[in-house]
């Protein structure tokens, strides 16, 4: 597709004008008529604010009733619509990307939840983008703020989905990201007993979110973690669908380790994962006859895979793990229910991180121009270099996996492999003869 990419529509900030905007909510209305309810909300960033007022102004245009939470995760858009009775929700947000990025998910109402705006209705937005129609904007009219009804119903969500849960003596660092999950934050940790450090919860529109901090970020993390001794940190990303956690001896655990702890704890059989999964958490599926899908890179393939094949839990390597029903990563659910294993098993996060052994990775990114990654699909020379070093990387029990980026104009190599160095020449090597190729 033209705009919509593997996370919805995103680009730098300044792409969203007013008319831009207006075309988005005349596709919806396309797609689904004029009589629906839509949900407004988004993360931090500052133009975040000014995009939704935009958006208002779009579904005055075209007489769509519509409310604004504010500031929310993305997590608690998804919930938070449907519970109250919209139809859609449009989410502001370019998840972990810097501030002068911004983004638009569309999540629409399915026969029991929320998920993410399917195929069709896509195609039906792409072709209003790309209308030569103009609208003349109507101006928004003062609407209930819903933020603080969202807030105190995804709240309740999380508890009811947590059950019981005591967290008395765990001592845990949190990082926000300056994101959506800043209006969250620590307050259920605390509530079941749990001693909490906040980094980076700055829960106003700006300039900070992502910056330096929060999943794409760790070293502040890892440094509170371990200079405070706690037991472990949690990481999220701006609009809060995923999370990291560090074990306290600043040791990383991503979305490969939580999703097999978690389906431990769960006595789950199945699993979802994507392409970008590490090799260690195949070889463990595999010991423990756990049944694999594996999919495209995106949570919402995983998210679809789960649906059609009735799997329960599912995720990828960057901490967007989906638990069981629900239709979305979640980071804050997510922490919530490690935290439970963790305090239940008495078991502390490095040691439930052991699950799997994990083969070294390394992912090395190109640069690449729109035409160069479509150039990627159909060059031959591309397609016999790609085959000659996968036969590589097989003879020394090792994986390749290229791709295009989604989000960003990159091609991601990533290796798989028992020795570090060998993989990080092999896959700067490629990157090199790729380009040349390319």
């Amino acid at each position: 597709m033209k705009y919509f990419g593997t996370d919805g529509i995103r680009q730098k900030a300044e792409k969203f004008t007013p008319e831009f905007l207006t075309k988005i909510v005349a596709g919806l209305v396309d797609y689904a008529g004029d009589n629906i309810k839509v949900l407004l909300g988004g993360d931090t960033r500052e133009s975040t604010e000014w995009i939704l007022s935009d958006l208002e102004s779009a579904c005055e245009t075209f007489g769509v009733e519509y409310g604004n939470v504010g500031v929310l995760p993305t997590p608690a858009i998804n919930y938070c619509f449907y519970q109250m009775g919209f139809d859609f929700a449009i989410d502001v947000t370019a998840s972990h990307n810097p501030y002068t990025d911004n983004g638009i998910k569309i999540l629409e109402r399915g026969k029991t939840c929320g998920h993410k705006l399917d195929e069709k209705g896509c195609s039906v937005i792409e072709t209003a983008l790309d209308s030569e129609k103009t609208y003349a904007l109507a101006s928004p009219t003062l609407r209930e703020d819903l933020h603080e009804e969202a807030v105190n119903l995804y709240k309740e969500h999380l508890k009811n989905y947590l059950g019981s849960a005591d967290f008395n003596g765990l001592k845990i660092g949190m990082d926000c990201a300056n994101g959506a999950t800043s209006v969250i934050n620590k307050t259920i940790f605390e509530e079941l007993g749990a001693s909490v450090e906040l980094i980076n919860a700055d829960e106003h529109f700006g300039t900070a979110i992502n910056s330096n901090c929060g999943s794409t970020h760790l070293e502040p993390l890892k440094e509170l973690v371990t200079s405070r001794h706690l037991d472990f940190g949690v990481a999220f990303d701006g609009d809060g669908d995923r999370c990291l956690m560090i074990d306290k001896n600043g040791e990383e655990v991503d979305g490969d380790e939580i999703i097999p702890i978690l389906a431990n704890y769960l006595n789950l059989d199945k699993i979802a994962i994507t392409v970008m999964a590490n090799q260690g958490i195949l070889n463990w599926a595999k010991e423990n006859h756990i049944e694999t899908e594996i999919t495209p890179v995106g949570d919402s393939n995983v998210a679809l895979a789960m649906r059609e094949k009735d799997i329960k839990i599912g995720g990828e390597q960057s901490g967007h793990v989906i638990l069981p029903n629900e239709t979305t990563g979640d980071g804050m659910l997510t922490a919530l229910m490690v935290a439970k294993v963790v305090s239940e098993t008495k078991k502390p996060l490095e040691e439930l991180a052991k699950i799997i052994t994990k083969y070294p990775q390394v992912i090395v990114n190109m640069d690449a121009t729109p035409a160069e990654k479509e150039s990627l699909k159909t060059s031959e020379k591309a397609r016999e270099l790609l085959l000659a070093y996968d036969e590589k990387l097989k003879s020394i029990e090792g994986r390749l996996l290229v791709r295009p980026s989604g989000t960003e104009n990159l091609i991601r190599i990533t290796m798989w492999g028992k020795n570090e160095e060998e993989i990080t020449t092999l896959a700067n090597e490629l990157k090199t003869k790729l380009g040349e190729a390319l």
